[in-house]
């Protein structure tokens, strides 16, 4: 602890002279090094600790101020070295305020009591009416509210996460509030029983109540003009600006809310975008994003979501109030005006375009389109597997990643394709033909789900989800077997055999982590029995889930390949081996051509309307080109024309390596 002393007659005179006053002076206790010299108009009340007042700060246009207290009341506060506070309209009660700090131009300040700053606030989220609060804290994930919002089925779970998490408010608890180092506050309004990590900005906030920053060196927290947040937390690298509006909310890592977006009981997890719209009772999951002014989440769980314009979904049903939610699985979008009536739950990577009222449940055929046409709603399944832009987003999250803090609370899983999309697809093509075989191979139109497939949607669908599990397990198989040459059928057996026995049977998605359901029942029953006792052990837990996932999914792939080629593990030979290879080159080089055909699209002569405006054809085709590029040049067409060179090279390396086996 820094050493501090008490003020000499001297300096209280100096002080005294500079129009400076105290309740006490011998409650005042500097640092060894301190000068009274940039101390103005302050006033001190109960204990007040103060460092040293010698660098400057250098603002914004050149200007430079010099570290010091200029009209200021100070209560119970210990200011470290080389602070700036200026012009407190009122007065900064109960903090310890860190080294280089400057604050200017705020109204108050203050810790009124014991506070857990924002820890232990329940979230009443996909429900407002309650029943699935979710307890907030600052370590939280997306997995661990996953668990806490949707496993009321198990109450002790439920009951021991709640003392967990109790447990963890308590022990941060405290009468003294925290201001890190380096941290800015200015023309700031009302902030109260609010902790504050290092190298945080708040510029402009109106209020801001109960609730932690947790903004470090490594991901600085920006909060802006006119932000109103009561009952939060906001986790490392995220901004919050342009009078956006919270209120019972966790805001997670590197997330952006800003353009008076408003949120309530809402939960927004790493990555996350929310602009001008509004949010009431959301579980948003990593990458949800939804940027327009017209559009409403509610009472919905999402993730790896894009709202178009104008979304919006009802959780209001006959008389009984708003108990209704539902879910758009991982990677779901929705077009522009989509409605959806709760409870409904839509697949993977599907998009949901106009309005659907008659409950859908679509979670076993991923990769679709759900159409409204003249109030029925009509499946395509499968179809999204070929589309441009599902491939496009899968490579760009890896890249939207903004996280900079090394210690990440989310465990995200980007595979487009893993156990948990492939066991649904194998679902789905279940469905698709036993719907074929009951209705008839010749109808016009199937029902599923309070949905119409039509028949050619649906032999499209079968023929989709089998590519795209020969592309799986396919992949699974050469990674596996990758920089090896066997010298026997046996050879093969034995590195095919997995590691473990984790990884069998069902597979969750927790929420951007993608695990076997055995491992998370695991997690809960130790959880249940006192074996997994504390937030971090419970984060732990989940981050090694997530460094095993490609050892657990071979285990899963193995079993799957078996049951789907129809092979027996103690008879499996090159030739099987071979045959696998040639079906995974067949499907790549096919979902690969139909990528390529869907990205022909963009550059036909109907999407270059509006380009060339005053010209003619040809002065409108380099207008596009100008603008858009050329289409054998564009840099997503050559990646998909050079994946399809690589992985046939890959393939055919396999197969070569195998050649004196076959």
């Amino acid at each position: 602890m820094k050493p501090y002393r008490s003020l000499t007659n001297e300096e209280i005179a100096q002080l005294e002279s500079q129009h400076c006053s105290a309740a006490d002076w011998g409650s005042v206790e500097v640092a060894e090094a301190f000068k009274t010299d940039y101390i103005h108009h302050t006033r001190f009340s109960g204990k007040v600790r103060l460092g040293i007042f010698e660098d400057e700060f250098k603002l914004a246009g050149g200007m430079t101020k010099h570290a010091g207290l200029f009209y200021v009341t100070l209560h119970n506060v210990t200011v470290g070295d080389n602070c700036c506070i200026e012009n407190v309209k009122n007065y900064i009660a109960n903090y310890q305020i860190g080294e280089h700090t400057f604050i200017e131009n705020v109204d108050i300040i203050l810790v009124d009591k014991r506070s857990r700053f924002g820890n232990g606030v329940e979230v009443s989220v996909l429900n407002e009416t309650g029943g699935r609060e979710v307890v907030i804290h600052d370590r939280l994930s997306a997995h661990q509210a996953y668990i806490m919002a949707l496993y009321r089925h198990r109450p002790a779970l439920i009951e021991r996460m709640k003392q967990i998490i109790g447990e963890y408010a308590d022990e941060h608890a405290s009468e003294t509030g925290v201001i890190g180092k380096h941290v800015t506050i200015v023309d700031a309004g009302y902030i109260k029983n609010v902790r504050i990590g290092d190298f945080c900005e708040i510029e402009g906030a109106g209020r801001l109540k109960n609730g932690s920053i947790n903004s470090n060196e490594q991901a600085p927290v920006h909060i802006g003009y006119g932000v109103i947040c009561d009952d939060f937390i906001i986790s490392s690298g995220s901004h919050v600006e342009d009078g956006t509006m919270l209120t019972r909310c966790f805001v997670g890592q590197a997330c952006h809310l800003g353009h008076n977006y408003s949120a309530s009981d809402s939960l927004f997890f790493s990555n996350c975008q929310g602009e001008n719209g509004e949010a009431c009772a959301i579980f948003a999951g990593p990458f949800t994003v939804t940027h327009h002014k017209s559009t409403l989440l509610i009472a919905g769980m999402f993730s790896f979501m894009n709202a178009g314009s104008g979304s919006n979904q009802s959780n209001h049903m006959y008389k009984l109030g708003p108990i209704h939610q539902g879910a758009l699985e991982r990677g779901a979008k929705t077009a522009s005006d989509s409605y959806v009536l709760w409870p409904a739950r839509i697949g993977a990577f599907s998009l949901v375009m106009g309005r659907h009222v008659a409950h859908p449940d679509t979670s076993n055929l991923p990769f679709s389109y759900l159409i409204e046409e003249k109030n029925t709603t009509y499946l395509v399944p499968g179809v999204n597997l070929r589309s441009v832009g599902t491939i496009r987003d899968a490579q760009k999250w890896p890249k939207r990643d903004l996280r900079t803090d090394p210690n990440r609370l989310d465990q995200i899983n980007y595979n487009l394709l893993s156990p948990y999309t492939i066991q649904k697809m194998m679902a789905g093509r279940n469905i698709l033909k036993e719907l074929a075989r009951v209705s008839g191979e010749t109808s016009g139109t199937y029902s599923y789900q309070s949905a119409k497939i039509k028949n050619s949607s649906l032999n499209k669908g079968i023929h989709f989800y089998e590519t795209a599990i020969h592309k799986f397990l396919g992949n699974s198989v050469i990674k596996r077997l990758e920089g090896i040459r066997f010298e026997s059928n046996e050879a093969i057996r034995t590195r095919l055999k997995p590691d473990t026995e984790t990884g069998t049977g069902e597979w969750v998605d927790i929420s951007g982590l993608i695990a076997p359901k055995s491992e998370i029942e695991r997690l809960m029953n130790d959880i249940e029995s006192g074996n997994l006792n504390s937030v971090d052990r419970i984060h732990d837990r989940f981050a090694e889930m997530h460094a095993h996932y490609y050892t657990y999914e071979w285990t899963w792939a193995y079993e799957k390949m078996l049951e789907f080629y129809g092979l027996q593990a103690e008879l499996i030979t090159a030739k099987d081996i071979a045959a696998i290879v040639k079906r995974w080159q067949e499907a790549v080089v096919w979902l690969d051509r139909m990528v390529y055909e869907d990205a022909k699209k963009e550059f036909s002569l109907s999407s270059m309307t509006g380009f060339g405006a005053d010209g003619s054809k040809e002065e409108q085709m380099r207008d596009f080109e100008e603008v858009r590029g050329v289409f054998e040049s564009n840099p997503f067409v050559t990646a998909v024309i050079e994946h399809i060179k690589i992985k046939t090279e890959l393939g055919n390396e396999l197969i070569e390596r195998l050649s004196n086996l076959l």
